[in-house]
């Protein structure tokens, strides 16, 4: 049914979106200092938590206006986010800057656990719902008694990731910060020769991985209106799978890659059996890495000799 497809669609484009967000994330870390950082699911699950307090409080102080309550809960939930993504990489990753691959791989799995087990004991273990905060949508067109709805939810979702992803294109690609973590990826130690700050880039990239991840907890939070402590590890094998997917170390791979997983996940759940999407997922994983191990949009990686 042509109606139900497109609704699907929109379903889909609006979870990859989020996908998207998270996994920008996973690649601008591995992209700087060749790992992923596994607590970055969590990160985002803190910042879901951080949001419905941050609701719930402007609620409390008699704030009603929604676009108002929205940028002052996204100020807040990148504002104290950053501060976790700075936490992750001063805690997990400078110390085992110099030691083997798996030591820092243990200690952020580590720091996840940490971080699911801080959530549930300071929050509970219970789901926080808020009241919803954007209702309706604009009805699209109708087909066969079937109506097409695009919620307001869902173009917010869309329109911001769309933003944040031109946004963070031109700050890697055109600005001297980029130009500073692109030195940083090719080689650290001639990157320091040259008086950039291979720590404070580092930092910085954690910090905007984690803004990333903020922004993406504040939209699903108004989207489903309810959170939970251990959504930050089912949405960060997701987006993990998406930045691999698209091709680990790209931006647009890793938009793309979560677009891909959001709309097989919709549509999968539509047509066929939703107890089986997340098989779906990880079975394209599975045949994207046997044919082309690089990702959709990644490169093969040179060794340097």
């Amino acid at each position: 049914m042509l109606a139900h497809a497109f609704q699907q669609l929109i379903n889909g484009l609006a979870l990859g979106s989020v996908y998207g967000l998270i996994a920008i994330g996973y690649t601008m870390v591995y992209g700087i200092i060749g790992m992923i950082n596994f607590a970055h699911g969590d990160i985002y699950m803190v910042s879901a938590f951080i949001a419905v307090t941050s609701f719930t409080l402007l609620a409390a102080l008699g704030i009603t206006s929604v676009p108002l309550a929205l940028l002052i809960v996204l100020v807040v939930a990148i504002a104290l986010t950053s501060a976790y993504g700075w936490s992750v990489e001063r805690i997990a990753y400078r110390p085992l800057r110099s030691a083997p691959r798996l030591a820092p791989l243990i200690s952020a799995i580590g720091m996840s656990i940490f971080l699911q087990n801080m959530v549930q004991v300071t929050q509970g273990a219970r789901v926080k719902p808020i009241p919803p905060l954007l209702t309706g949508g604009i009805d699209l067109f109708t087909h066969d008694g079937v109506t097409v709805s695009f919620a307001y939810s869902q173009m917010l979702i869309i329109v911001v990731t769309l933003a944040l992803m031109l946004g963070f294109t031109y700050l890697i690609t055109r600005t001297s910060f980029g130009r500073q973590q692109r030195a940083c990826e090719q080689d650290r130690t001639m990157t320091a020769l040259l008086g950039i700050n291979v720590d404070r880039t580092i930092s910085l990239t954690f910090m905007i991985g984690a803004a990333l991840a903020a922004v993406a907890g504040v939209l699903v939070t108004v989207y489903y209106g309810v959170v939970d402590f251990y959504i930050g590890f089912v949405a960060g094998i997701k987006a993990f799978t998406a930045a691999v997917l698209g091709g680990v170390g790209s931006l647009p791979g890793a938009m793309l890659g979560g677009l891909i997983i959001g709309l097989l996940e919709a549509f999968w759940a539509a047509y066929l059996s939703p107890e089986y999407k997340d098989v779906a997922t990880f079975a394209i994983l599975i045949l994207v890495l046997m044919f082309r191990p690089s990702g959709l949009l990644g490169r093969p990686e040179v060794e340097k000799v």
